[in-house]
């Protein structure tokens, strides 16, 4: 599961993971590292995330018959999508993402100006290319119950496009 910063994830995994499945937050310290460009591109983007592929890879070989979630964002995380049965973007409008980010309390990551710029300009540039990758889409702005339910039924039914 995938999407821009205030669509939810780690909402989504925190509820599937209260009702059992398996869950990786890559925003959770040791599945990223932050690796800062030599020079920067502008004032927005001055480096970016990865996740740790030796932990993915690691992960991912291990299979106990449950299904996993996995949530999160990272440049390099196309590498494994081959090894997922769904790849799943969570979109929602921009108001929707910010008022999110600006509310909870869990990250403080959306709170500055320039960290909201940067959300939205990952909305514009980086979303459309999520939306490639993804074998499904679901709208972030509705109630969580409604989202997790989907994720559920999308791990059931990996081959079917919502």
């Amino acid at each position: 599961m995938t999407g821009i910063s205030g669509t939810g994830k780690s909402s989504v995994l925190g509820e599937l993971g209260r009702r059992g499945y398996r869950v990786v937050d890559t925003d959770d310290q040791g599945w990223r590292e932050y690796r800062k460009y030599l020079e920067p591109v502008d004032e927005l983007h001055r480096g970016e995330w990865l996740w740790v592929e030796e932990r993915m890879t690691a992960l991912l070989d291990f299979d106990d018959g449950r299904s996993l979630f996995v949530g999160g964002g990272a440049r390099n995380q196309s590498k494994f999508y081959d090894r997922f049965d769904a790849v799943v973007l969570l979109s929602a409008p921009a108001d929707v993402m910010l008022d999110r980010v600006a509310r909870r309390t869990t990250n403080d990551y959306g709170k500055a100006a320039s960290e909201r710029a940067e959300i939205l300009a990952d909305l514009a540039e980086i979303e459309p290319l999520l939306r490639q990758g993804c074998t499904h889409e679901l709208d972030a702005s509705r109630p969580l119950d409604a989202v997790v339910a989907d994720l559920i039924s999308i791990a059931w039914r990996p081959g079917t496009t919502h």
